[in-house]
């Protein structure tokens, strides 16, 4: 019985201590947390057919958790472009994310999900939107690539009409402290 109660004493001092060693390590920073506004342009290819590429214009407004975490809301619209006679699809994306700085407050990852709201051409459908991003970011420029998985609009696969289109998009976009 008393070696149990040594063993949980020596436990207890060693949280205590490392507990109050790394508190003292710490530097206190002031990290001006605060809104930013991006505005961008996107290409993409999509990856199934009928879609030949797309084209859209983007805000983004992102509100600075700390130096390396971001809370973001994007919208805007694009189009998916059809060759023939097939119609186009436009479409105005509604997401909310997470962005994490990786490396040296510039390189990021981002995840996204939202819907997609389908506005031409008939086709008033809405889909799940997700995207995951990779980017680079300055204060005023901020390039990603990202991959966009549309849960229901449709494609074609061998000649069937299905849903799932997957697309890779690049994006460029100008942003600002608000």
């Amino acid at each position: 019985m008393k070696s149990k109660f040594n063993i949980k004493t020596v436990f207890t001092t060693l949280a205590i201590v490392l507990g109050i060693a790394t508190t003292s390590a710490q530097e206190v920073q002031n990290y001006d947390q605060g809104f930013r506004l991006g505005v961008g342009i996107n290409g993409g290819l999509p990856l199934d057919n009928p879609y030949d590429f797309s084209l859209g214009a983007d805000a983004r407004l992102q509100y600075d958790l700390s130096q390396k975490y971001s809370l973001t809301l994007t919208t805007g619209f694009s189009n998916m472009f059809v060759s023939g006679d097939n119609n186009d699809l436009g479409y105005i994306p509604a997401k909310a994310g997470f962005k994490a700085f990786v490396l040296k407050d510039q390189l990021y990852l981002m995840g996204e999900v939202g819907a997609a709201f389908a506005v031409t051409n008939g086709y008033n459908d809405t889909s799940l939107l997700l995207s995951p991003a990779i980017g680079y970011a300055t204060d005023k420029i901020d390039i990603s690539l990202r991959y966009e998985h549309f849960n229901d609009f449709p494609v074609i696969k061998n000649d069937v009409v299905k849903d799932g289109l997957g697309q890779i998009s690049l994006r460029l976009a100008y942003g600002f402290k608000l």
